[in-house]
């Protein structure tokens, strides 16, 4: 049984990712320090003998992390590295924890994937583009990002990330690949996180102002959770994509208002849709140029967005209930 080690399944994208290998027959080891993440995102799983939960933080030594909760590192042979928090909220609040574990924590992942000889999938993002001036993003484009801006510690910290990926391929050996993913949506997202999504639904759910930050012009493309996992999956297990790098993400680029009005429709709420200054650093455009996954393993979306958003109003509201 192949065992999967995934850092940072106790998030969002992590919590969702365990259960499809889980039910893929993998043998998964989960590891968070829950600075983001929440262990009742695991509440399905933590029964399966399969499935391990470690807390511990992905910029200490893994192999000892991993032999102090029985785990045989070499028994590793596919890693996920997602661990990071990615809430606009904590640029502000954690940037130095941001920074580090994007940089620290991805050389602790891949000092354990070079000694044990295991295949790397590294969580990278959109935000490495910044505020882009060619568009849809390819790969190909180095971005246009503000080293020194409030979400530096994100959008560098990846960025950093993706150089010692590379130099971990080049140099040691290391079966690395890259997936930069776009705006993610679904069940399980923090309502207090700052992402637009949760907090669209959160604010039409309580009738409160919808607060939409510029003139809503600016746009997002939104994948919903369930395709980035058929995704990752899919990169991870491709025979040869080691040291390459893939955009994941939907090609339909919504704005912010009609984002707005849409949550407001499937709701059916009497909030009002309010303006407020544009946070610095804030992209204006998003979408991804996907044409190369789509020729490496023909991988596109399935779940379409409408449907999709019903999946997580539900979810919110049963969460709330």
């Amino acid at each position: 049984m192949t065992t999967v080690l995934v850092t940072g399944g106790a998030g969002f994208i992590g919590s969702h990712l365990c259960e499809r290998l889980l039910e893929a027959g993998r043998s998964v080891i989960c590891l968070d320090n829950c600075s983001s993440g929440r262990e009742r995102n695991l509440d399905d799983v933590r029964a399966d003998e399969a499935f391990t939960f470690l807390r511990a933080d992905v910029r200490n030594d893994l192999t000892a992390v991993l032999r102090d909760g029985s785990v045989d590192p070499d028994d590793i042979d596919r890693i996920y590295h997602l661990a990071s928090r990615a809430s606009p909220a904590d640029f502000e609040d954690h940037p130095l924890d941001i920074a580090r574990t994007n940089s620290e924590g991805t050389q602790s992942v891949l000092e354990l994937a070079a000694t044990v000889d295991a295949r790397v999938l590294y969580a990278s993002t959109s935000e490495v583009y910044g505020d882009p001036e060619v568009h849809p993003q390819p790969e190909s484009y180095n971005g246009n990002v503000d080293p020194r801006g409030t979400r530096a510690c994100y959008d560098e910290g990846k960025r950093f990330g993706e150089t010692i990926t590379s130099v971990y391929h080049r140099q040691h050996g290391v079966d690395a690949r890259t997936v930069r993913i776009f705006n993610t949506y679904g069940p399980r997202m923090r309502a207090d996180d700052g992402r637009v999504i949760p907090t669209f639904i959160t604010q039409a759910l309580d009738g409160e102002d919808i607060t939409v930050y510029g003139d809503g012009t600016q746009t997002r493309s939104f994948l919903y959770v369930s395709d980035l996992c058929r995704a990752l999956r899919a990169v991870m297990a491709a025979p040869d994509l080691g040291g390459d790098v893939l955009n994941v993400g939907s090609t339909r680029e919504v704005t912010i208002n009609s984002l707005a009005e849409t949550i407001r429709s499937l709701i059916d709420t009497d909030s009002e849709v309010t303006y407020h200054p544009l946070p610095d650093d804030d992209p204006q455009q998003r979408r991804p140029d996907i044409s190369r996954i789509q020729v490496a393993i023909g991988w596109e979306p399935d779940v379409a967005f409408e449907d999709g958003l019903r999946r997580t109003i539900q979810s919110v509201r049963a969460q709330r209930d």
